[in-house]
């Protein structure tokens, strides 16, 4: 933890920051306001570790959170960050004057190499407290180390490279087992694979990194004081264990690829940036005499690792002579470079220092600064102090030097998620293409941005950029939101105006009408955009005048079918006499409205495309809708017209069939007035009775007789049942006409004797025909002669009718005969009758004493019973309730109320004790009273027997359980 006074000094330094900061609210020209709300916290804050070494500390390492540093001469301290109060303490255990050199931890935090100054190595796992010795690596003093990572693990280095003071690259390795009866020692193996030089010189090897690329292709980097080597290999798949000696073999020919400083300080470090865990470094920056030598990893080129290389020199106030760097660390966007009392933070993106932090004199000189390549924690150390650095949100600010670089892309990923800052971002970039002549770009740009849509449109227009202008409005009108419909509006309106300059500029142009062709392909997208459908809706008659402003007839009418305004347009081409046109738009859209509205007009044009039209679109029109326009032109047009209206009258009646009497009144009129051989079919079709008739019989009546078709006032007579006047005009047409009218009335026979005179009286008086005369007395059995005799003149001879009066004779003779033979079998049939009677009062029946009821099987004789002449008996009160159930509901409701009423007098008899001699004749009465009401009931429940008469008969087709009590009588039965 850190100290309270440590605490205080980072407080105040982020007070100041924010101090800096909140210097800058207000609000800027794009419309964000910048204001934080919140003291943001530095990039890099440091944090001092409560820790107080019991002795000074010589050397630190720490990686995957596992740290180790060496106290005075022979201490090891080991903490695991991850359980801080558990540190091991480890005595190395050595009596010679040996000290610590360095330390070298792997990546897994679980192999540290120690170097001694005697040229020793000893080895300690992290899972071990016993320091081994590397007799193998003896008599070498290591400077650096190159950890494989990728075959590395808690018990096995792998294949690693080890650099010497001396210039030579060994490669080795080491595991963590105890090893086998004859090899004990940890290092499997140290051979030698390179050695590196300065000016013919062996040069200490100050780093070694292992690094892999694509298609199992190695770089390995390693520094000298002043140069940096790189090497370059393939290994075969599955190789990786056998070690990188052969990556040296391969560059053993050609001299190595490096890169060399003139000024020397002793010493140089190199570190490596990696984004993500597990994955290759992205870049490097090395610390030399001349300065930081820093650039990204590019895995891809053949010949070299580094590409994009720089050089920052070092700053005035760092002077070889007397104060050198001593430590660097790379993270995404800085390096952080360790002076004796200071750190200081360089952006790799400008060179410039952006982070000074001094640190007190009581703390001591700054010894080491080592990054942590796992957490990306980093960390100092002097001899009495431990401090730890966090770096927070590094990539906040990168975004301001990418725009001043004027690299925009990069700056809008890095700010994507603050709005304010992609604001400031997007309107440089805009700025910046519009001094450029960029102007589509720009607009683009600007279109994104909050600044001010005044100034922005106007500065287009001062540039007389109209495209530019129409791509920004099309871009800010893509942003806004739909609640926006204000702003909306103007644009929607604003941009319409620009396509239709832009579209009158090139129609007059002939070598541009392939443009003009995609611009209005381009204008007619953007009227049809389904975004802005509702704005061009509400809008609409304002974009009808900008249209109509222009003479813009085709993207008028273009515009009306996408608003469904199919009225105006059918109006347009109609005004034009284009009827065939306006026909085809009224029968693609099927608007029933619409063929109403403007029937009558293109009836009177093209009356048989409208017709076709009418009979496709079917049962989707009212034909009486239709009847004004049919009705105008059929009265004043050509006969054409007329045919065309009797086609669709004919087509509603016949293929629709259409009940509306106004259309067959109209197609009744039509055939009479010019088609007369149809309307006599018509009616004939139509039906006979009045229920089948759709027309209306009295205007049928009047029309045919104003045009003097009998024959058919005829016929609507016989309809309306109107047989005499149907007679009566048939008999000006056809007496067979007035025949079959006569016998229509079949219930009436005295109507039809009356028709039929008629026709005699027509026979004999006009047409003076004896012999027809005597034709209807044989077609109809209702006349006879004497009927029609009346009409003849007085000097007609009997010749003429004798065989009539003879027919007639022996009729009348026939019926004589026929009533008598009646007579005597009426006669015969009432003397039978009476014969029955006389017999059957005379008839009895006998009862036994053992005689049982045939409902219940008890003694017949213990209470009222009736005896039927089938041989059946039955109680009273057993025939009842066998009786019942089969009554009519209106005969149970009387016998109850006979019932009643045979209760009431039996109590009346009795409440009388003594009867006085005035009572005497009510007595009387109501004793017969009584016997008839007993002899209603016997009527009704006794009149036949209940198992052999015609009750027993009817419900021969009933079940024995009511269906409605089925269920319940089921369930009895479970």
């Amino acid at each position: 933890m850190a100290s309270i006074l440590d605490q205080y000094e980072d407080s105040q330094n982020i007070r100041q920051h924010s101090r800096v900061s909140a210097a800058n609210i207000g609000i800027t020209h794009s419309g964000f306001v910048n204001v934080r709300l919140e003291e943001e916290k530095p990039i890099f804050n440091k944090q001092r570790i409560d820790f107080s070494p019991p002795e000074k500390i010589n050397h630190f390492s720490v990686c995957n959170n596992q740290l180790c540093m060496s106290l005075g001469k022979d201490t090891l301290l080991r903490i695991d960050l991850g359980k801080p109060d558990q540190p091991n303490q480890i005595e190395l255990g050595r009596k010679d004057d040996s000290k610590v050199h360095k330390l070298f931890l792997d990546p897994t935090g679980s192999h540290l190499v120690i170097s001694l100054t005697t040229n020793e190595c000893v080895y300690l796992n992290r899972n071990t407290q016993k320091v081994r010795s590397l007799s193998r690596w003896r008599g070498h003093l290591i400077e650096s180390i190159g950890w494989n990572k990728l075959t590395g693990s808690e018990t096995n280095t792998g294949p690693i490279l080890v650099g010497t003071s001396q210039g030579i690259i060994f490669e080795a390795e080491i595991s963590a087992s105890e090893g086998s009866l004859f090899n004990t020692n940890p290092d499997q193996y140290f051979r030698q694979v390179h050695s590196l030089e300065e000016d013919g010189k062996p040069a200490p090897v100050c780093c070694l990194e292992v690094e892999r690329g694509l298609e199992s292709k190695y770089f390995i980097v390693a520094t000298t004081r002043k140069r940096l080597f790189q090497f370059v290999g393939k290994l075969a798949e599955g190789s990786e264990q056998q070690g990188f000696s052969s990556i040296f073999a391969q560059n053993q020919d050609l001299l190595p690829s490096f890169q060399e400083f003139p000024v020397n300080m002793g010493y140089s470090e190199i570190t490596f940036y990696t984004s993500k865990l597990r994955s290759s470094p992205k870049a490097f920056a090395w610390m030399m005499g001349n300065g930081v030598l820093y650039g990204q990893l590019d895995y891809v080129r053949p010949d070299s690792l580094l590409s994009d290389v720089q050089v920052w020199e070092y700053t005035p106030d760092i002077d070889l002579n007397f104060i050198k760097p001593i430590s660097i660390v790379l993270t995404q966007f800085h390096f952080l470079l360790l002076l004796p009392d200071r750190v200081k933070g360089i952006c790799t993106l400008n060179g410039q220092v952006v982070h000074e932090d001094v640190f007190p004199e009581k703390f001591g000189t700054l010894k080491k600064m080592i990054k942590d390549p796992i957490t990306g924690l980093v960390w100092i150390y002097t001899e009495k102090a431990v401090f730890r650095y966090h770096i927070q949100r590094e990539a906040r600010d990168v975004w301001q030097m990418y725009m001043s670089m004027n690299k925009f892309d990069l700056a809008k990923e890095y700010c994507k998620d603050r709005p304010e800052c992609l604001d400031m971002v997007l309107a440089k970039e805009a700025e910046h293409c519009f001094q450029n002549k960029r102007y589509m770009e720009s607009a683009k740009c600007y279109a994104l941005t909050q600044n001010y849509f005044e100034e922005i449109a106007l500065r287009f227009i001062e540039a007389k950029q109209e495209e530019a202008l129409k791509e920004f409005l099309i871009k800010k009108l893509s942003n806004f939101k739909p609640t926006e419909k204000t702003q909306i509006t103007l644009l929607v309106t604003w941009l319409t105006e620009l396509y239709l300059n832009q579209l009158g500029q090139l129609e007059t142009d002939d070598g541009k009408q392939h443009l003009f062709l995609e611009t209005r392909e381009e204008f007619r997208t953007f009227l049809k955009s389904p975004k802005h459908k509702e704005c061009f809706y509400n809008n609409r008659n304002t974009i009808y005048d900008l249209l109509a402003s222009h003479g813009d007839v085709d993207n008028m009418v273009y515009f009306s079918v996408i608003m469904q305004d199919y009225e105006r347009v059918i109006s347009h081409y109609c005004q034009h006499d284009d009827y065939s046109a306006a026909l085809d738009v009224l029968s693609k859209h099927c608007d029933d409205k619409l063929f109403y509205k403007f029937s009558p007009v293109l009836m009177q044009h093209i009356p048989k495309k409208v017709v076709d039209a009418w009979i496709q679109m079917g049962n989707r029109l009212d034909p009486k809708n239709l009847i004004p326009a049919l009705v105008n032109y059929s009265q004043m047009g050509s006969m054409q017209q007329i045919n065309e209206t009797i086609r669709y009258m004919e087509f509603c009646v016949y293929e629709l069939d259409v009940k509306d009497e106004a259309i067959h009144n109209y197609l009744l009129s039509l055939y009479a007035k010019h088609k007369p051989d149809s309307l006599l079919w018509y009616l004939e079709q139509a039906g006979t009775h009045v229920s089948d008739i759709h027309y209306d019989l009295k205007y049928a009546l009047r029309l045919c007789a104003e045009h003097g078709y009998l024959q058919a006032c005829v016929l609507v007579y016989k309809i309306m049942e109107l047989y005499e006047e149907a007679v009566d005009l048939a008999l000006q047409v056809d007496v067979d006409l007035a025949k079959s009218c006569a016998d229509l009335p079949e219930d009436d026979e005295e109507l039809r004797k009356k028709l039929w005179l008629k026709i005699a009286r027509h026979v004999v008086q006009e047409e003076k025909d004896v012999k027809k005369a005597m034709n209807c007395l044989s077609s109809c059995n209702l006349l006879k002669i004497e009927d029609i005799l009346p009409f003849f003149p007085d000097f007609v001879t009997i010749d003429h009718f004798k065989e009539a009066i003879c027919n007639s004779l022996e009729e009348y003779n026939q019926h004589i005969e026929e009533l008598k033979q009646e007579m005597e079998e009426a006669t015969e049939s009432a003397k039978r009758i009476r014969e029955d009677i006389q017999e059957m009062r005379n008839k009895y029946g006998v009862v036994e004493s053992q005689e049982k009821c045939a409902t219940c099987d008890f003694p017949l004789l213990n209470r009222p019973f009736y005896l039927f002449l089938c041989g059946h008996m039955f109680h009273y009160d057993c025939l009842l309730q066998e009786v019942i159930p089969h009554l009519s509901s209106y005969k149970q409701n009387k016998l109850e109320e006979l019932q009643k009423k045979l209760a009431a007098t039996t109590q009346t008899t009795k409440s009388r004790h003594r009867p006085r001699e005035e009572d005497t004749v009510s007595l009387g009465k109501g004793q017969g009273s009584r016997e008839q009401i007993k002899s209603d009931i016997d009527d009704i429940i006794a009149c036949e027997c209940v198992y052999c008469g015609e009750l027993m008969i009817k419900s021969i087709d009933k079940p024995f359980i009511d269906p409605q009590k089925f269920d319940q009588e089921m369930s009895s039965w479970l």
